[in-house]
């Protein structure tokens, strides 16, 4: 694949996901921390960004940058119908997209979803077309949850996945400011798997990881220093 191409298909990925998303050149900008005219000259395939531009897009757009390189012809990155590896529920945008760069670079999930209120995470979850309707396998893999969050609180959301014989199983690891949060005690009544201390890092996740088995998580990981050199062998640096 030509960097043209692979420059071409990223413009396209990039706009697809925009939209999905609702939100103007300007929004995406302002969440990738770029000018709004680098972010229309990527969508039309007039600019060729650097790896650590591609991954800033990407965190913006609430993707993995390797969901926007293999995307085809636009189609969906994830929705309530698809698989998806990690579903992190997080209304702190900063918190949420220093996650997203973490698990970019460490390649430790193949589809993450941010949902960024409770009442939005429960209409992911149990809605009409809500990942609790798809066979069990095609569920979230695993669930951060933020416990501070607005419409739904983190503590009602597990109370509900713990309680549903279709999602019990999936794990959910709570996300807290502090290993002294007056919260632990009821999440772990509740049934909470883990607890991560915020802000998420690969080192944090890796740890939580391996003591739930998460074998997927450290294989990937252990792939990704190659894949990363390859890829940075394709990209143009500047």
């Amino acid at each position: 694949m030509t960097n043209l191409t692979l420059q071409r298909r990223f413009g396209i990925a990039v706009l697809a996901q925009r939209r999905r998303l609702g939100i103007s050149q300007e929004d995406l900008a302002f969440r990738a921390g770029l000018h709004r005219t680098y972010i229309s000259d990527i969508e039309r395939g007039a600019r060729n960004p650097s790896l650590a531009s591609m991954q800033r897009v990407a965190s913006g757009l609430e993707v993995l940058l390797t969901t926007l390189l293999t995307e085809q012809n636009g189609s969906p990155a994830a929705s309530p119908a698809e698989t998806v590896d990690i579903l992190m529920v997080e209304d702190n945008r900063s918190d949420a997209a220093l996650a997203l760069r973490t698990f970019a670079a460490a390649r430790i999930a193949d589809q993450v979803h941010v949902a960024y209120d409770g009442a939005a995470a429960l209409e992911w979850l149990f809605g009409p077309e809500g990942w609790v309707h798809l066979p069990s396998p095609d569920r979230p893999r695993v669930i951060l949850l933020d416990l501070k969050l607005p419409l739904v609180s983190g503590l009602e959301i597990l109370r509900r996945l713990k309680l549903d014989v279709r999602t019990r199983a999936i794990p959910v690891v709570v996300l807290t400011a502090s290993d002294q949060d007056s919260d632990i005690a009821e999440c772990k009544r509740l049934g909470a798997d883990a607890f991560l201390l915020k802000p998420v890092n690969f080192h944090r996740f890796s740890t939580v990881a391996s003591q739930l088995s998460f074998h997927w998580v450290l294989l990937r990981h252990a792939t990704a220093t190659t894949t990363n050199a390859a890829l940075r062998h394709q990209l143009p640096q500047s």
